[in-house]
């Protein structure tokens, strides 16, 4: 007999066709959508444009402006190139005449656009007939920009999306990007009677080679984990399903009390931090005198689908500190988070403030985000739709590949990584000089379906933490609950947490927030070591229960120093530390040495 409090199987309808297989047979169709568009949503494709094209055609006003700057940019180009003709004509009989060889002729004296854009940097594009070809590029890129934003009625998300597009495809068509159309590359080719294009074929069926063999870059074999970068010395002291903890090894006699908890994104690997000896954060700290733990992430797979956030809450921040309560028992931990990491920081210890667990010291911020309302072009690419197309991908495959989230970057800075990439190797054919940075960046990771869906979600989409409404253990935690001091750092040119939004830690705590705004971007900016050329930052102090100030007039009011922004952390933390003592064992009897650093998990590929 049936247990009448054990329900019913799903019923399927007169066609047969049940609610969990129609589910299953949508996600199997979005999921292939999202693998022939490289993960982009077609659907927002769509309604973008037609939001745009709907409202721009019903702005009679705003097409006649553009009709206007059309007609004026078509006037200046005609004039440049009137004048550009006749100053060739001239300097050519004048040379001619002087029997001297003909040389370049001397440009216009004034340009209709004023050049900014690196792609021009270089004189030749002074020259007729390149300053035409150049000029003609800015004014279109000028006029799209103009013609995407300030449609009235435009939904912002699509009027940024519409702009966004259209600026990749103008910088997919830029004269620069090809070779009968760039000076330099041109110039180049008769001096070498076209070896360097040879160079460059060779050099693309190569990375084409490499790709289709899902090889790692030529760069990496030259920065090998464990030999050339992740070199500080150092014991795995605890592994999780999710992450093991690395404590480094003391340099100095004496050391300050409280130790530095590192806490990475699980979207990088941790050596960012730990790069080559002479630009690791990671050595620089613990010369200083300070001990180190580090967490290095899993790089997860299908098993690890179902993880989510407050598993990597749970098995990571908080496993950490148990384990540094151990191992450095009676002393406060200086906690440091790294972009998502820090996201994930933020939490925990406004998840400790609230079960008024006193265990930190300090919170660090490298560029991480608290509040997402104005997260930055990275937003483009996480909406509902795009979520509905990850979703399905994922569920698939169990994790997010990194492959999808190179792309995003790509896009995001497609001149640095992608175009001017391609016109130094293929078309100048030069080689990309080996870096650490550039190695570390092609070690990429994935990420679990649950946590990646929980991530985006939760912050990006309905911005949870801001508002609190984020729970942990069911409960909400906010922000406004630490009583510890803050050092956040923000990057001018951070196009994956910009600056403007990282500084909103201001709003969301009344304790006292120390900001830094440093030269450079998302890693660059953080990689900053003390004696490396042509580094600023800005600085700026607000006390516990002080006032606000916005971004803008904080950056009119911040300290500028030259140098880098490490030493000042340094002391930072020096003045919320106690006197140096003697160093700490390695690892504790709950908590042994399980392996040299920089361990198992930073070598998963």
């Amino acid at each position: 007999m049936r247990d009448p409090n054990t329900p019913l199987p799903p019923q399927a309808g007169p066609l047969g066709i049940t609610e969990d297989a129609a589910n299953q047979l949508d996600q199997k169709a979005i999921a292939a959508i999202a693998q022939m568009t490289g993960g982009q949503s077609p659907t927002l494709n769509t309604m973008a444009l037609m939001d745009w094209v709907a409202h721009l055609s019903a702005s009679p006003g705003k097409q006649l402006l553009l009709l206007q700057k059309a007609v004026e940019n078509l006037q200046q180009l005609q004039r440049l190139a009137a004048e550009s003709t006749v100053n060739q004509v001239q300097n050519s009989v004048q040379q001619a005449a002087q029997g001297t060889r003909l040389t370049a002729m001397t440009p216009p004296a004034a340009l209709p656009t004023p050049i900014t854009d690196r792609r021009f940097s270089d004189p030749a594009w002074q020259q007729w007939p390149f300053n035409v070809m150049q000029q003609s590029f800015l004014m279109q890129e000028a006029w799209w920009d103009d013609a995407t934003s300030g449609v009235r009625g435009v939904d912002p998300h699509h009027a940024d999306w519409v702009s966004f597009t259209a600026r990749q495809w103008l910088g997919m068509m830029a004269p620069s990007n090809f070779a009968l159309t760039n000076p330099v590359v041109l110039k180049r080719t008769i001096e070498e009677n076209g070896a360097n294009l040879t160079r460059g074929v060779r050099y693309a069926l190569e990375d084409m080679q490499r790709k289709m063999r899902h090889e790692q870059p030529p760069i990496s074999d030259e920065f090998v984990v464990g030999r050339d970068v992740a070199t500080a010395k150092g014991k795995v002291v605890l592994r999780t399903h999710l992450m093991e903890l690395i404590q480094y090894s003391p340099t100095t006699k004496e050391v300050h009390p409280e130790p530095v908890l590192i806490v990475p994104a699980w979207i990088m690997k941790y050596y960012i931090l730990d790069l080559s000896p002479e630009n690791s954060m990671i050595q620089y700290l613990v010369n200083q005198g300070h001990t180190v733990f580090a967490i290095s992430w899993k790089n997860p797979g299908k098993a690890e689908h179902n993880m989510g956030m407050e598993d990597y809450l749970n098995e990571g921040f908080f496993a950490a500190m148990d384990a540094i309560s151990a191992i450095v028992p009676d002393q406060k931990v200086h906690a440091t988070g790294y972009c998502l990491g820090g996201t994930l920081l933020s939490i925990g210890a406004a998840t400790m403030a609230r079960d008024k667990d006193e265990r930190l010291a300090s919170m660090t911020l490298f560029a991480a985000q608290t509040d997402f309302s104005e997260p930055g072009e990275l937003a483009l690419f996480i909406d509902e739709s795009q979520l509905n197309l990850l979703q399905a991908q994922m569920a698939e495959r169990g994790f997010l590949d990194s492959s999808q989230m190179a792309g995003a970057f790509t896009w995001l800075r497609s001149y640095d990584l992608l175009w001017q990439r391609m016109v130094q190797e293929y078309l100048l054919g030069e080689r990309s000089r080996g870096m650490d940075l550039m190695a570390w960046n092609a070690d990429s990771t994935r990420m679990p379906a649950r946590m990646h869906t929980e991530y985006l979600s939760q912050m990006f989409l309905h911005n949870d933490l801001a508002r609190g409404r984020y729970l942990v253990g069911g409960h909400p935690v906010v922000l406004n609950d630490l009583k510890i001091p803050v050092y956040a750092v923000g990057t001018e040119s951070d196009h994956v947490a910009p600056w403007k939004s990282v500084y909103k830690i201001h709003l969301l705590t009344d304790t006292e927030v120390t900001f830094v705004l440093t030269k450079g971007g998302h890693n660059a900016g953080i990689v900053s070591e003390p004696g490396r050329p042509r580094r600023h930052y800005r600085i700026g102090t607000r006390p516990a229960y002080g006032g606000y100030k916005t971004a803008d007039s904080w950056v009119q009011d911040a300290e500028l120093h030259q140098g880098s922004w490490w030493e000042n952390w340094h002391a930072w933390l020096d003045k919320n530390s106690g006197a140096q003592q003697a160093t700490p064992a390695m690892g504790s009897k709950d908590y042994p040495a399980l392996e040299d650093a920089p361990g198992l998990y930073v070598m998963e590929r």
